[in-house]
């Protein structure tokens, strides 16, 4: 993110940016590199950036600073999580190809609970479930096939399928459905020791 000394995005004006706003968790490499590669075979001519969302896209009623600072005081006492991928499924009605997480499941949930609060809430379209997308969006005809890829993609996998949820990332969409990265906010609080 860069920004010009007005605190706008610099490269980017504000007509061509949309007030959808989203907070994620990006995925570290090299599974996230992998999870970026597969879904461009899935679905070419995409730009992923392999991701797990807090809060899925959404407008604003202030200005994106004002949201930014809930999200800080939420991160700040918001300890870090391992996050595990699962299997790969697909949503009922849209079709969307995704991987479901084994593990971090809950913490994601509680997170979406805190966060979509105050100057963050929005209705969801769908009921709020964590996941990693492969592929949306899909003709009729093309659906069960690319299914099948992504499935004997993720089976031929061989790295980690872990990382450590630490930072996440407030992004803003744009015409042409790019996201900027708006700002990053750590996971800070210390964990609670379980005896």
């Amino acid at each position: 993110m860069v920004l010009n000394p007005n605190g706008d995005l610099s490269g980017v004006p504000a007509e061509k940016r949309l007030n959808v706003f989203a907070l994620v968790i990006y995925i570290p490499d090299p599974l996230g590199r992998f999870l970026d590669d597969l879904r461009r075979e899935l679905v070419p001519g995409c730009n992923p950036h392999a991701h797990v969302s807090v809060l899925p896209p959404r407008p604003l009623a202030v200005d994106w600073q004002v949201a930014g600072q809930q999200v800080r005081t939420c991160a700040d006492a918001w300890a870090p999580f391992e996050i595990e991928l699962g299997p790969i499924r697909m949503f009922p009605v849209t079709n969307v190809i995704y991987i479901e997480l084994s593990r971090g499941a809950e913490e994601m949930h509680r997170m979406h609970a805190l966060m979509n609060t105050g100057a963050l809430e929005s209705p969801e379209p769908f009921e709020y479930h964590p996941h990693i997308t492969l592929a949306q969006e899909l003709a009729p005809a093309d659906v069960e096939a690319t299914n099948r890829l992504a499935q004997r993609r993720w089976a031929e996998y061989t790295g980690s399928r872990g990382f450590r949820a630490e930072r996440a990332a407030f992004v803003q969409n744009t015409i042409g459905n790019c996201w900027l990265d708006l700002a990053e906010f750590s996971l800070s609080a210390e964990p609670v020791r379980v005896k």
